[in-house]
């Protein structure tokens, strides 16, 4: 599996989209199996800015292929260097909202339409307090959630940041 995402993922710099959707304290997150450290990672929905697409738009449809939840993209909160070989990718954070403030629809597990049905990697979406962070392999987690004390500590997060292992 791992030389699928290589092939489809791997080796090139890319350009990714990522939400940040936080609702009653806590984060929707997609589990990505066969990535990062512990073997899975926990990971904001979103995905690859293709050619002549915008952030706004590649996140928007990243999230419902991931989530299958419509959102409204808020304000750019922050740009992380992603490394772990051999994916690499420069990551724009945004805050964002679901489409419709009464949409009380669940998130779903979604597909990444790269892989075949057989090839999957999401294993479940779910929103997560920060106590479930906090009890998480941290390796599990994507750096940009590894270690959180608030959400506050999210919310501060400003400019570039960089992988801490590169």
């Amino acid at each position: 599996m791992e030389q699928n995402i290589t092939k489809h993922f791997g080796k090139r710099l890319r350009v990714r989209a990522c939400g940040l959707l936080i609702e009653d304290k806590k984060i929707l997150l997609a589990k990505h199996a066969y990535i990062g450290e512990a073997g899975y990672l926990w990971s904001p929905p979103g995905g690859e800015v293709l050619f002549s697409e915008t952030a706004e738009e590649a996140l928007k449809r990243e999230f419902l292929e991931e989530t299958g939840l419509e959102i409204e993209v808020y304000d750019l909160a922050f740009v992380h260097d992603f490394f772990d070989p051999p994916l690499h990718a420069i990551e724009l954070f945004f805050w964002v909202g679901k489409k419709f403030e009464d949409d009380d629809l669940e998130p779903i597990k979604g597909t990444d339409p790269e892989l075949a049905s057989h090839e999957q990697i999401i294993t479940q979406v779910s929103f997560l307090s920060l106590e479930q962070l906090k009890a998480e392999n941290q390796k599990g987690l994507h750096e940009v959630l590894r270690y959180l004390t608030s959400w506050d500590d999210l919310h501060k997060r400003k400019g570039y940041s960089v992988a801490s292992h590169i």
